[in-house]
């Protein structure tokens, strides 16, 4: 599993965490194709999120213009914590790749308003990382 789907398929589990409110491992069991097992940068994006959530929603609060963070969609709060955790606690990959990588899952996932809406808020939160 390369890491596009790694960030693609930890995405879904954060986004039926949050939904569901589903334990960690059956979110990553339930994103997996038949025949794909977890890569270990999925499984770190997933509980490192999960576990740094309490560090991670004061900076996307802080940067939101005129929403709260409960306002956000889910795709795009699961999409942004995952960035930011990726950003803030994996010191292996430039911050731009994960920057970048975060707004084209938005894009697929919610299409061009939901790209502009994540870039503006990682933007605004990479000022305070």
């Amino acid at each position: 599993m390369n890491r596009r789907v790694a960030r693609l398929r930890a995405a879904q589990a954060l986004y039926q965490i949050d939904l569901a409110d589903t334990d960690i491992d059956s979110a990553i069991h339930s994103v997996l194709d038949d025949e794909e097992t977890a890569s270990d940068f999925m499984t770190d994006l997933v509980k490192g999120t999960v576990e740094q959530k309490s560090a991670i929603d004061p900076l996307i609060s802080a940067s939101l213009q005129g929403w709260t963070i409960d306002r956000m969609g889910l795709v795009d709060r699961a999409i942004v914590r995952m960035s930011l955790y990726e950003m803030k606690y994996i010191e292996d990959i430039p911050v731009n790749v994960t920057f970048n990588e975060g707004i084209e899952l938005a894009k697929a996932f919610g299409g061009e308003e939901s790209g502009r809406f994540v870039n503006g808020v990682l933007s605004k939160a990479m000022e305070e990382i």
